[in-house]
């Protein structure tokens, strides 16, 4: 834990951006929570969120962890990776690089280059992408990638609320119109913590995805519109009388732009 605090700052200092750093807590069942907030006492730049209602021994998962960090969050931009050590927090800086040079709401790291899997894992990934692409036109190469920065609106219309939901976010953030770019980033052998997944992952990878990729299909089919904007009186106008009028307010839903420009 400290040796990722030493990082990130190491990675974000020389930058001159103001940040700030929150660790999610997920229902760990060591002394996670208590070193994290040692490290924050001497740290005015980190922040510790811990989740409520996790089930016995165990957290809630990936999704529900980035749900909660999202809404803590108070930057304009939001960078997300493991507290494992296997994403490198100096891969950022480039990160919002790209983001600004493309334009881009979404920057998703790409570890495909550096992964040294076994063939099982290989074979299931190459299953999850195809079903990715067909079911949901999904072209992301590395989406269990968890290295990725992205503009704050769009962390927070993710519904990350459900279960493995965090394996779409860059197909969600593509369908609700935002652009997506991805960017190669280092991959480490893991330095804490164990796979959930084992060395097959056929029960646990595979099925499940396959099934997340049909919800995920569904749910898409059934979003809709939701911006809307706020007009007042002054805007009417009765074209009889050529000018303003006291009228009833009225409220129309209507489509706005999915996005602006924003900054950390």
């Amino acid at each position: 834990m400290a040796e990722l605090a030493r990082q990130i700052e190491a990675s974000l200092r020389p930058t001159g951006i103001d940040f700030e750093f929150v660790l999610v807590d997920d229902g760990s069942t060591d002394r996670t929570g208590a070193i994290a907030l040692d490290l924050a006492g001497e740290r005015r730049w980190m922040r510790v969120v811990r989740m409520l209602e996790t089930p016995a021994g165990r957290g809630n998962g990936q999704s529900a962890a980035f749900h909660a960090g999202f809404r803590a969050a108070r930057g304009r931009l939001i960078a997300v990776l493991d507290a494992d050590l296997q994403n490198d927090p100096a891969d950022i800086p480039a990160m919002l690089a790209l983001m600004e040079r493309e334009g881009a709401d979404l920057v998703q790291g790409d570890r495909s280059h550096a992964r040294a899997d076994n063939w099982a894992r290989k074979q299931t990934s190459k299953v999850g992408r195809l079903f990715r692409r067909v079911l949901l036109g999904d072209t992301i190469r590395d989406t269990g990638c968890s290295l990725r920065v992205m503009k704050r609106e769009v962390a927070l219309r993710l519904p990350l609320e459900f279960k493995g939901m965090h394996r779409f976010i860059p197909a969600t953030a593509r369908h609700m119109g935002y652009k997506v770019v991805e960017m190669p980033v280092h991959h480490r052998a893991r330095a804490s913590g164990e796979t959930k997944y084992g060395s097959m992952g056929i029960t646990k990878r595979a099925i499940p995805g396959l099934v997340d990729c049909l919800a995920v299909r569904y749910m898409r089919s059934r979003r809709r519109p939701v911006r809307c904007e706020e007009i007042t009186c002054s805007m009417l106008t009765n074209p009889e009388r050529g000018g303003e009028v006291p009228t009833l307010p009225v409220v129309e839903a209507r489509s706005v732009p999915e996005h602006t420009e924003s900054a950390l």
